[in-house]
């Protein structure tokens, strides 16, 4: 499911529950709109999810249909899904420090992290060298404010959460993640060997799937964060998404769990980083 089409089932979901609201109460839409001071199309537009209701809407309809008590989860839900899809020219348009603090409570609050990349090193596992190469390359692509040192200071103190309080990780990467080559052959060396070192962290798993893998039941997907049971992130080309919706977090849980299967650990996982390493030449 794409993330637009997964924004647009949570609107309609809460166009749902605000029609039913407005038929509890014994209300029609035209009704409704009427005491309202809307014109009377806006009703259906917002339950059918065509326009996302604003705090104020939510209120009418708890006001007109004796439903207050419902209010604050109402709109608490609507926000929620306004802040879901977040693009990167408003999260960065101040430059890319702001974007690195934004998940900090996030990060400061979780204890158990999954995460699966088939494109980079994960951000807890990154050298400084590499997030340097890799955030250059935002900067310059996405044309903004220059905080590149701010930003790479951020993100590098962000790693305490790895050696801070009983936290666990688990990380799954394709191969390719290994192979694509992210600020030269130095860089690219050096951040490999780093992750040979986080390897060993007794609360660090790290699996690696080989190119070799029969991929026919489960190919690679997007790149993902699960944070405990609470949320996940993907890092989309044009935005942020934030997933909160229990059956979608547990489908990524699901996901997660059988990319985890497919992978190798420990030694066999050792033997790719290290061919990769000898790769560089």
């Amino acid at each position: 499911m794409s993330s637009s089409s997964s924004i647009q089932q949570a609107r309609e979901a809460l166009g749902k529950r605000l029609r039913e609201l407005r038929k509890d109460s014994g209300l029609t839409a035209r009704e409704l709109a009427s005491r309202a001071g809307w014109h009377e199309s806006k009703c259906s537009r917002i339950e059918n999810g065509r326009t996302p209701p604003s705090d104020d809407d939510v209120r009418v309809y708890t006001l007109h249909c004796g439903a207050h008590a419902q209010t604050a989860d109402l709109i608490a839900t609507a926000r929620n899904i306004d802040g879901a899809y977040v693009e990167w020219r408003r999260l960065e348009r101040s430059g890319l420090r702001r974007a690195q603090e934004s998940v900090l409570p996030l990060w400061q609050r979780t204890r158990h992290f999954r995460a699966y990349s088939s494109w980079l090193i994960p951000g807890p596992l990154q050298t400084p060298a590499y997030i340097r190469a890799l955030l250059v390359s935002i900067r310059d692509r996405r044309a903004l404010p220059d905080d590149l040192d701010a930003a790479v200071d951020v993100r590098v103190d962000k790693q305490r959460v790895l050696y801070e309080g009983a936290r666990r990780f688990a990380v799954v990467l394709e191969e390719s993640a290994l192979r694509h080559l992210i600020g030269g052959t130095e860089t690219m060396a050096g951040q490999l060997g780093h992750l040979l070192s986080l390897a060993t962290l007794p609360n660090v798993s790290l699996g690696v799937i080989p190119l070799s893998t029969d991929r026919t039941a489960l190919w690679p997907v997007e790149d993902f964060w699960i944070f405990d049971e609470a949320q996940v992130n993907v890092e989309l080309v044009s935005a942020f998404l934030t997933i909160t919706q229990p059956h979608e977090v547990g489908m990524y849980a699901q996901t997660f769990s059988a990319l985890a299967d497919s992978a190798v650990y420990g030694t066999p996982a050792h033997t790719l980083i290290t061919s990769a390493i000898d790769s560089l030449g």
